[in-house]
């Protein structure tokens, strides 16, 4: 019997689907938008890649409120954000959000891992370049010891255009699809 996979994205502006379809490419993993999935019980390894966006994981806790039985599934979540995801101190930020997202046997039993992105100013919508606008002015004036390497990721490229995206960065992930 073929073991049931799923990868599911949560994407606002392209990145996230963008490492999405090349993990499908790469293991032969049919990705889906978070927004189309409606019964997700029937697989047994699910993946989620979703969007660092607006303090939270984009999808994600949509998403994992839809699993009835997690004991029997292999859990993977990546995160895709703008800030290096070798940074520890971004690492744990974005692991508390994701703790306030997900029930914690959910969490406790994900492989998470985490995936540099990208921005393009130019394409975000209205609302969003306000918020953006907004928050760039409040966190430059922030003192330098208080910015944070999400903070400081967002003043490096605010109003620009930067891809971040490895594709070897999904190599321990399909390792891990394939254990």
């Amino acid at each position: 019997m073929k073991l049931m996979k799923i990868i599911i994205y949560g994407s606002q502006y392209g990145t996230t689907k963008q490492y999405a379809k090349e993990l499908s490419k790469k293991t032969n993993i049919k990705a889906y938008s978070y927004e189309n999935i409606k019964n997700i019980d029937k697989y047994e390894t699910i993946i989620y890649i979703g969007a660092l966006y607006a303090g939270g994981v984009l999808g994600m806790a949509k998403t994992f409120k839809k699993i009835s039985n997690y004991k029997s599934k292999k859990i993977i979540i990546a995160t895709v954000g703008l800030a290096d995801p070798m940074d520890i101190e971004n690492v744990n930020n974005i692991e508390n959000s994701m703790k306030r997202q997900l029930s914690s046997k959910i969490y406790e039993r994900a492989y998470i891992y985490h995936l540099r992105g990208g921005i393009d100013y130019s394409k975000l919508n209205f609302v969003h370049k306000i918020m953006m606008g907004l928050v760039y002015k409040k966190v430059k004036s922030l003192p330098e010891h208080k910015k944070t390497a999400e903070v400081k990721a967002m003043i490096n490229t605010y109003n620009q255009k930067v891809d971040f995206v490895n594709y070897y960065s999904l190599e321990n992930i399909i390792r891990e699809i394939q254990s």
